[in-house]
């Protein structure tokens, strides 16, 4: 009963870290946490770290802890709270710098449409150099318009 409890507990929290990164992007990042988030819609960036990996680290200090706390006397409910956290975090990464930004040329070859459509609404969001006027702040869940047109575009 433990095992199927943890199962969605760590896909509940995944699912949840959505919402919460729409939030912390659009309210934190395009806030009061502007001044690390500015470089990352700055065209061209040149370095290989942008001051907005900042935020890595603000998610993962969390994920860290709770994984490490939640083992601390046999497995518990906090593990499986940081390992959502860890799972949504690698996704993150991976759709976010490899796939749309290309900072690492690991999969320069997809055309999946669900991929198409991810790049599409990240296009929108940094159409606005600045901080003001954005739009699709989430990242794995996206308005479904561009799920649609990403479908009509293979055919």
């Amino acid at each position: 009963m433990h095992t199927v409890f943890y199962i969605f507990l760590t896909l509940g929290v995944f699912v949840t870290m959505e919402g919460i990164t729409w939030l912390t992007h659009r309210f934190v990042m395009h806030g009061l946490g502007w001044y690390f988030h500015e470089d990352h819609h700055q065209p061209g960036y040149p370095h290989v770290f942008e001051k907005n990996d900042f935020f890595f680290v603000v998610f993962a200090a969390p994920c860290i802890a709770l994984c490490y706390f939640g083992t601390w006397y046999g497995l518990n409910w906090m593990f499986f709270v940081g390992l959502g956290i860890f799972l949504y975090g690698m996704c993150y990464f991976l759709v976010h710098d490899v796939l749309i930004h290309r900072r690492f040329k690991w999969f320069d070859k997809t055309n999946n449409w669900y991929f198409r459509a991810l790049r599409k609404a990240h296009k929108i969001h940094h159409k606005h150099l600045g901080k003001e006027e954005g739009e699709c702040f989430g990242m794995l869940f996206v308005p479904l318009k561009y799920f649609r047109e990403a479908k009509l575009s293979t055919h």
